[in-house]
């Protein structure tokens, strides 16, 4: 990636690779200091974690980026990732530096979940 790219071209990238299972091209996005942390679980990975969390989830996924703003260093996304079967949405929030994803937080939420009987 070029040295001024806006982040929200690298996030857009990122979610491709993902798609695509082109690990070597993920990990060729990340920052080798990249924090990545996802808040939901309170789980943080380096950029191998993050790549080789990608690569050996079970299944066949497929990503559907919904939305994506950013401006300058910073973006936002959100994705819909299913195997056909399950379903999640993800929130990613990227900074970027030099074309590589610095830090990434997201949320996973999974789809179809019932509404908690004290939101009705």
């Amino acid at each position: 990636m070029a040295e001024n790219t806006e982040a929200s071209d690298v996030l857009r990238e990122l979610w491709a690779r993902i798609d695509a299972q082109d690990w070597d091209g993920l990990a060729g996005l990340l920052d080798p200091g990249l924090t990545a942390h996802y808040t939901h679980t309170g789980e943080n990975f380096s950029p191998d974690e993050l790549v080789r969390l990608n690569r050996e989830y079970p299944g066949r996924w497929h990503v559907d980026v919904e939305d994506l703003v950013g401006e300058g260093a910073r973006a936002v996304s959100l994705a819909r990732v299913s195997d056909g079967t399950r379903t999640h949405h993800v929130a990613s929030f990227a900074t970027v530096r030099g074309g590589l994803v610095t830090e990434l937080v997201e949320v996973w939420a999974e789809s179809g979940v019932p509404v908690p009987d004290d939101r009705r």
